[in-house]
C-alpha cells in the first residue's frame, strides 16, 4: 500500500470518528450540517468533535483541572502542526492550519472550560453572556472562518448566533445544570423574580421566578438570533440553508420550552424530528 493511499486511508477514518462525534453528540446541529456542502461540512465536523471532545476532557476528568491543562498542551500542539495520534487532533490540526483559524478563538473555548472548572458565579446578564461568548461565541466565529468569512461584521452576527445558541441551552438545561452544582442563569434576574438562590441551589425544585427568568434569557436570544440572519445572508449562498436551519431549530428549542411554560427544572425540552425536518 502507498504512502499516498494510506494517509487517504486514514483521513477518512479520521473524519469517519468526527462524524460519529457530531450525530451522537448534537443531533439538532447534526440535522442541520446534511445540509451542507461536503467541502463546508468535512471542516466544520472536525471543529464540532474538537470542541466535543474537549467539553468531554474537562467534565468527564477525575480532575477537571488537570484534564484542562492537558487540553490546553493538546491544543498547543496541534497549532504547531503535531498533533497526539488522535482522528479529532489530527483533523483539528489540519484544519485551523489549513484555514488560518486564529488560536485565540479555540483558546477562548478553553477559557469558557476554565470559568466551570472555577466553579464562576454568574451574578448578572452580561456575565452570563461573556461566558457564553466563550463557550460558543468563539465556534461560531471559527465556523464563519471555515466558510470562507473574515469580514468582521459577519464574524461579529456569527458570534450572535453562537451566543444565542448557548444561551437557549442554558434555558433548557437548567435543572440538568443546578443539580450538578451549576447556575449559569444570571442570580440578580433570579432574585429579582422571588428567588432564594441559594436555597434553589441545595434544593432544586420548579419555581415561577426561575420560569420568569428563563423567559428573561430566551428573549435574549431571540434578539440575537435575528440580528444573526442579516450575517447568514453574507454566508456562501451554498452554506446558507444549513445555517438557517441551525439557527431555526435552535431557536425551536426555545419555543418548546416555552410550551412547558419555561419549567426546565422538572424536565428538558426537545424539537422532535418531524418538526426538525420541517424547519
Amino acid at each position: 500500500m502507498t504512502r499516498a493511499l494510506k494517509s487517504v486511508l486514514r483521513h477518512d477514518a479520521d473524519m469517519s470518528d468526527c462524524r460519529d462525534l457530531l450525530r451522537k453528540g448534537s443531533q439538532s446541529f447534526y440535522a442541520a450540517s446534511l445540509l451542507l456542502p461536503s467541502v463546508y461540512r468535512q471542516p466544520i465536523t472536525a471543529l464540532y468533535a474538537f470542541c466535543r471532545v474537549a467539553d468531554d476532557a474537562v467534565d468527564l476528568a477525575d480532575d477537571p483541572a488537570a484534564g484542562l491543562d492537558e487540553l490546553q498542551r493538546r491544543l498547543d500542539r496541534i497549532y504547531a502542526g503535531n498533533p497526539e495520534d488522535h482522528a479529532v487532533d489530527r483533523m483539528f490540526s489540519d484544519v485551523v492550519l489549513s484555514y488560518n483559524v486564529p488560536y485565540p478563538l479555540p483558546a477562548g473555548l478553553l477559557d469558557g472550560f476554565r470559568w466551570d472548572v472555577e466553579g464562576r458565579e454568574y451574578e448578572t446578564l452580561s456575565d452570563t453572556y461573556a461566558y457564553s461568548a466563550r463557550a460558543a461565541g468563539t465556534v461560531g466565529a471559527m465556523m464563519a472562518i471555515l466558510m470562507g468569512v473574515r469580514d468582521r461584521e459577519v464574524l461579529g452576527r456569527a458570534t450572535d448566533l453562537g451566543i444565542a445558541m448557548q444561551l437557549t441551552n442554558i434555558c433548557r438545561d437548567v435543572g440538568e445544570d443546578v443539580r450538578a452544582g451549576r447556575v449559569y442563569l444570571p442570580a440578580d434576574r433570579l432574585r429579582a423574580n422571588g428567588v432564594d438562590v441559594e436555597a434553589w441551589r441545595t434544593a432544586p425544585a420548579d419555581h415561577e421566578g426561575v420560569r420568569e427568568t428563563v423567559r428573561e434569557v430566551l428573549a435574549v436570544a431571540d434578539e440575537l438570533y435575528e440580528r444573526s440572519e442579516w450575517g447568514i445572508g453574507q454566508l456562501p449562498s451554498r452554506v446558507r440553508p444549513a445555517m438557517f436551519a441551525a439557527r431555526s431549530i435552535y431557536a425551536e428549542i426555545g419555543r418548546a420550552i416555552e410550551s412547558r411554560g419555561c419549567d426546565s427544572v422538572s424536565s428538558r425540552a426537545w424539537v422532535r424530528g418531524r418538526r426538525k425536518a420541517q424547519l
